[in-house]
């Protein structure tokens, strides 16, 4: 009980629903209502499929590629960076003039950082850590858990957030600010990342 519950806080602390949330406010504005909840329901579950299949294959895959985790966090970490300077720059801010390929393309990027890398380097740990049977019980109890419960965050988020055809004062600043988190987030995963490799 007390891994399981280690498991869920650590898969917690990296898909960081409230970031998360964030992210999707800005994907959502001027969309129905219905389309915003399809967007969660559609990135979470791709989300949980991602973590469930990094579970099962994910430290055999890295070995037949010959990539360490420590090498893997760092290239986690640059991808965040990556999403956290799109937030900063406004890239995520969205209106019923954006194409539908535009659409996709910033869910992708809350795809990107709920099962970023370092997410992904997360739950392979686990699953090679604590397996019963050669089955990753634990990273997929955490891993389901913490997908439902950031659908429900996505949901609330959809419903309190869409429709609004420009963003206002408050959100482009917290989307920046979180956007600052993420970057920190990312450089923290790939100088831990490093500093894990060249020790080794």
């Amino acid at each position: 009980m007390n891994q399981q519950l280690q498991a869920m806080v650590t898969i917690l602390s990296l898909i960081n629903p409230v970031v998360c949330a964030m992210i999707f406010t800005g994907l959502i504005q001027g969309r129905p209502r219905s389309a915003a909840i399809r967007d969660a329901t559609v990135s979470m579950v791709v989300v949980a499929l991602v973590l469930a299949i990094a579970a099962f294959f994910g430290a055999r895959v890295l070995t037949a590629f010959g990539i360490s985790l420590d090498a893997f966090s760092v290239a986690g970490g640059a991808v965040l960076v990556y999403i956290g300077v799109s937030m900063m720059t406004g890239g995520q801010s969205s209106g019923d003039d954006k194409p539908r390929d535009e659409n996709a393309n910033s869910l992708g990027k809350l795809i990107l950082f709920a099962a970023s890398p370092g997410t992904i380097t997360g739950v392979i740990t686990i699953a090679t850590a604590h397996s019963r049977d050669g089955v990753p019980v634990t990273a997929l109890v955490a891993v389901g858990s913490i997908c439902v419960l950031t659908w429900v965050l996505l949901v609330v988020t959809a419903f309190t957030g869409s429709g609004e055809q420009k963003p206002s004062l408050r959100r482009e600043m917290s989307s920046r600010y979180m956007g600052l988190i993420i970057v920190a987030m990312g450089i923290q995963f790939a100088l831990t990342g490093f500093k894990a490799f060249m020790a080794a």
